[in-house]
């Protein structure tokens, strides 16, 4: 009967499955704390009287103007490469693909400071290619504001490329399929029928890059150096002064929370 209650065995078992066993819920409380409290220190011991001023210090503003611009410069990189690499992941068939997917994939797990290792080595004034491109054009890339970018790249594009190609694999493929038996060509193909329906995805592994080359230190200290206003980014600065002004460093260190933060809120949708 449509008005009929619920018998008291479905209720009771509905009952049950709304509240957590407390052997679980005791460690999950208990993770939730160990991460929220270092999160509510930082906030709490916040110069909050101070903060205007400081947040138009030059050394702040030249740290955050060079990670914004740096980690913009990152995405679009990542992007112009990532994408097509994605695509060739999801939907191309050839020797050695896991193999690849793993190498593209690997810094999201070596540690950032063996990324920095690794380009010095490789595109060093003594690298492999770097060699080559200071004897040919008379470029070194070391410690500059181009280094940072790379190594921004190095260590976030991954993360635009395995979201991008989990949109690619999650597609539906047949809008695809009867495109081209209508006589479309590839290339139109992908940019009127692939682009559009796997753009939420592009533009989560957009967001996600974005934050990972904003907070990225360790590749980068090794690789581009620590010099104010050409190398130092807010990651960077945030180090140094925690040895000269904790203070600041509380600074530098909340705006980088408040968006990573932004970020996520962003992609909540997405996470779900």
């Amino acid at each position: 009967m449509t008005g009929a209650a619920a018998p008291p065995a479905r209720r009771g078992l509905s009952a049950r499955r709304g509240r957590p066993p407390w052997i679980l819920l005791v460690p999950a409380l208990a993770g939730i704390a160990f991460l929220v409290l270092p999160l509510a220190g930082l906030l709490l011991r916040a110069p909050w009287t101070t903060m205007g001023a400081r947040l138009t210090e030059p050394e702040v503003l030249s740290a955050l103007w060079l990670s914004l611009s740096t980690a913009t410069a990152a995405t679009a990189v990542s992007l112009l490469l990532g994408v097509p690499l994605a695509w060739l992941l999801a939907r191309t068939e050839f020797p050695g693909r896991r193999l690849l997917r793993a190498l593209v994939t690997v810094p999201l797990v070596i540690p950032p400071v063996v990324g920095g290792v690794a380009l010095l080595l490789s595109l060093g004034r003594n690298g492999l290619l770097g060699r080559h491109l200071d004897a040919w054009f008379g470029l070194t890339l070391p410690f500059t504001t181009a280094a940072v970018v790379i190594a921004q790249v190095f260590v976030a594009m991954p993360f635009l490329v395995v979201s991008v190609e989990g949109a690619l694999r999650g597609a539906d493929r047949r809008y695809e399929e009867a495109a081209a038996t209508l006589g479309a060509d590839r290339t139109t193909v992908f940019a009127r029928i692939t682009l559009p329906a796997v753009l939420p995805g592009i533009g989560a592994g957009a967001a996600l890059c974005w934050a990972r080359a904003l907070g990225e230190f360790g590749a980068t200290i090794t690789f581009a150096g620590n010099f104010p206003g050409t190398t130092q980014t807010m990651p960077l600065a945030v180090y140094m002064a925690m040895q000269r002004d904790p203070e600041a460093a509380v600074v530098l260190s909340l705006i980088l929370l408040l968006v990573s933060l932004a970020v996520l809120a962003g992609l909540r949708g997405r996470w779900a």
